[in-house]
């Protein structure tokens, strides 16, 4: 028999292969349809939705910015208008919005002092927007005036110096099994901030009146790669991890300081007071995060509540809430609202730095250490002397109305106005209240300033200026003119809830209104008193003298 070659036997592996990717093949060429994914669609609204809540953007220097308005405010300065110019940042690496970080330096500069009112005029074509393209119409057409800035803020971002310093290291390892590699690298950059003040009626910059800081910002990285083999079978991976601090930031705490600096020299007052806080440190911040995740949730609702109970939130002697508690919720919300938080109602880390923030100070090593409390909550240690710490943070800031003429005054003295002069005052309270002031005249007659009916919503908020009357509006509810000779005052009232229904009928009446059966400021006073708690409502009266309105020329003649 002769001998042949065997034909290979076919493979069943291969063809099952060939079969399986010509459906592959044929599966491709046919197109998608959608409506098997609209389950999975569905989901798309609520997956685009962020997972954290919005916070507050500050700075190191966000409680100097409100301890300048506060020292403003002391020295009875008159508003001034301020504008600025485009702050350019040549090296093209800090994408930042430099010049609306200025205006909320300055906003937040004026909340209870009025200092600064900004405006908003740009004559640059290119950056003209809806706004500023009608007021160029209404101003070409005299239907709107614009007032005349007194001050300009001049500045740009000076330099970016990056990579200053770096450090790179990188190390491995080679078996037969097993290879291993380590890298880390770590830099550091430098962004400089030059501002000046300028007077803008003969856009000249005022010598003096200048700021130039800088501010080291880095990133650092490392990673682990581990690579093994086992027979045939090799496996890898590598872990790393990585910050880096952003720019946006380092920026803003650069304005801040700036804007404190050219307004403290500016105004001539001691700013450097405010920045003399604790919570400047640049570790404040993360010091506060290390508190709030080690005191663990029970720790961190303890702490809030009892921060809550001293500054007069939650009333004495409260005791332990749930969270969901409407009291404490409601309490949460008007100290968020008061202290200029995202308002939520829940005890996140931020409601936690700015309820305990004021029991921290620098220790004699150097370091930021709590006062009168601890991880599992407030434990108040008494001094030598008998007194609480804390209690004494607890009392710097009670519930109060603060009352100011903003009328231009000699330091330390008040002047008697003459008959038929405008009278201009503020009016600010230290928590959310509603607010309600009357006018009492020479005569002991009263009327009410406010709700009106332009505002007639009595609620406030904490730390914000109510002008009496708005001397900012071209159409204020009413004008305050120093009336008959004698003694005149405005007195207000600061209640915790609407006292408008507790009220007797005779002081319903609408604003402006005299007051029938109310005489003088004893009176405005023993009513409040009969138909309030002591602890719901505060008052403040503010007065001042009227003269005689001096003879005109033509009657001596």
């Amino acid at each position: 028999m002769a001998s042949g070659t065997t034909r290979p036997k076919p493979r069943p592996g291969l063809w099952s292969g060939l079969l399986l990717a010509a459906l592959l093949a044929a599966g491709c060429a046919t197109p998608f349809d959608a409506r098997k994914d609209a389950a999975y669609h569905e989901k798309a609204g609520s997956m685009d939705r962020p997972v954290v809540r919005p916070v507050r953007s500050i700075s190191s220097f966000s409680d100097s910015l409100m301890c300048m308005d506060h020292m403003l405010r002391a020295a009875e300065l008159p508003t001034t208008l301020i504008a600025s110019k485009q702050f350019p940042d040549y090296s093209g690496k800090v994408p930042a919005a430099t010049k609306e970080m200025v205006i909320t330096a300055l906003s937040q500069m004026s909340h209870l002092s009025n200092a600064f009112r900004y405006v908003d005029y740009e004559v640059d074509i290119a950056r003209q927007d809806t706004v500023q393209n009608l007021t160029t119409i209404l101003l070409n057409n005299n239907q709107m005036q614009l007032q005349r800035p007194a001050l300009y803020v001049s500045g740009a971002v000076a330099f970016v110096d990056q990579n200053v310093i770096s450090n790179n290291l990188n190390a491995g390892t080679s078996a037969s099994r097993l290879d291993t590699g380590y890298s880390r690298s770590r830099n550091a950059t430098i962004i400089g901030l030059e501002m000046h003040l300028g007077d803008f009626r003969t856009r000249t910059l005022i010598p003096g009146m200048d700021s130039a800081n800088e501010v080291i910002i880095g990133s650092a990285g490392q990673g682990l790669d581990l690579a093994g083999r086992i027979g045939n079978y090799g496996v890898q991976f590598n872990v790393g991890r990585d910050y880096t601090l952003g720019t946006g930031g380092a920026l803003r705490t650069l304005v801040d300081l700036a804007m404190i600096e050219l307004v403290g020299k500016w105004a001539r007052v001691p700013y450097w007071q405010c920045l003399m806080l604790d919570q400047t440190n640049p570790a404040f911040q993360r010091q506060m995060r290390d508190w709030y995740d080690a005191s663990g949730f029970i720790g961190q609702i303890k702490l809030i509540q009892n921060s809550l109970e001293h500054q007069g939130y939650l009333p004495k002697g409260t005791g332990s809430l749930p969270v969901n508690n409407p009291m404490f919720r409601s309490a949460l919300a008007r100290f968020q609202a008061d202290k200029g938080l995202v308002v939520t109602g829940v005890p996140d880390f931020q409601t936690y730095d700015r309820a305990l923030r004021n029991f921290v100070a620098l220790g004699e090593d150097g370091t930021l250490q709590r006062i009168g409390w601890a991880n599992s909550g407030a434990a108040v240690a008494t001094a030598a002397d008998g007194t609480s710490k804390a209690a004494e943070w607890a009392a710097a800031d009670p519930w109060a109305v603060n009352l100011q003429i903003e009328n231009p005054q000699p330091a330390n003295e008040r002047p008697a106005f003459k008959q038929g002069e405008q009278v201009f005052l503020s009016a600010t309270v230290s928590r959310s209240s509603y607010l309600y002031c009357y006018f009492v005249g020479s005569d002991g007659n009263a009327m009410r300033l406010t709700p009106n009916a332009l505002n007639p919503n009595a609620q406030v908020s904490a730390n914000q200026a109510v002008r009496l009357p708005d001397w900012m509006s071209p159409n204020p509810a009413f004008i305050l003119d120093a009336g008959k000779p004698g003694t005149e005052g405005v007195t207000c009232a600061a209640t915790r809830d609407d006292a408008s229904p507790r009220l007797p009928a005779a002081m319903q009446v609408p604003a402006l209104t005299l007051i029938q059966g109310v005489r003088g400021t004893e009176g405005l006073l023993q009513t409040f008193e009969n138909a309030l708690d002591k602890n719901d409502y505060v008052t403040q009266t503010i007065q001042w003298k009227v003269e005689p309105a001096a003879a005109s020329n033509s009657a001596r003649k």
